[in-house]
């Protein structure tokens, strides 16, 4: 089974985004989790900043995947976002970023949190895949791309 098949809904997928930075970006993040879970989006800034400092989750290739466990969540949840123009996030390959997959997992989610950002990290790697994202003109697009992926065609 795929590990993102449930993780996506189209109300949680942005598509031209106009943040400006990480901060930015970041906020907007927030506002979609309070929005699809209703959990405070300055506690979600707060989770993805913790993360964050860690070391940046761009992966490289214009994504990144900012992530973070938060205390009281029950399911794993994600956000999609695409942003209008590309922004800096100290990614390893030096290039700016414009595709964004959050993901907030609940404090003990270990394996289940491991297999999800493997799974997303994998979508990520494929360049056709990126090119479907960066093109998709419609959430719902977007979200069947996200939730099929992987599956046998």
């Amino acid at each position: 089974m795929n590990a993102l098949m449930n993780l996506f809904t189209p109300d949680c997928i942005a598509l031209n985004s106009p943040a400006n930075n990480r901060a930015d970006a970041f906020a907007a993040a927030g506002e979609l989790f309070s929005k699809q879970i209703g959990i405070d989006s300055n506690a979600v800034v707060q989770f993805l900043n913790a993360r964050e400092d860690l070391g940046s989750t761009a992966l490289g290739a214009g994504v990144a995947i900012p992530h973070g466990r938060v205390k009281g969540l029950k399911q794993p949840t994600a956000a999609f976002m695409r942003l209008q123009n590309s922004i800096e996030f100290a990614a390893p390959d030096g290039e700016p970023v414009s595709i964004l997959i959050f993901l907030l997992v609940p404090e003990k989610a270990t394996q289940q949190h491991l297999e999800i950002l493997s799974s997303i990290a994998q979508l990520l790697s494929d360049a056709d895949t990126r090119k479907l994202l960066s093109s998709a003109s419609d959430p719902n697009t977007v979200c069947e791309l996200l939730q099929k992926w992987g599956l046998p065609k």
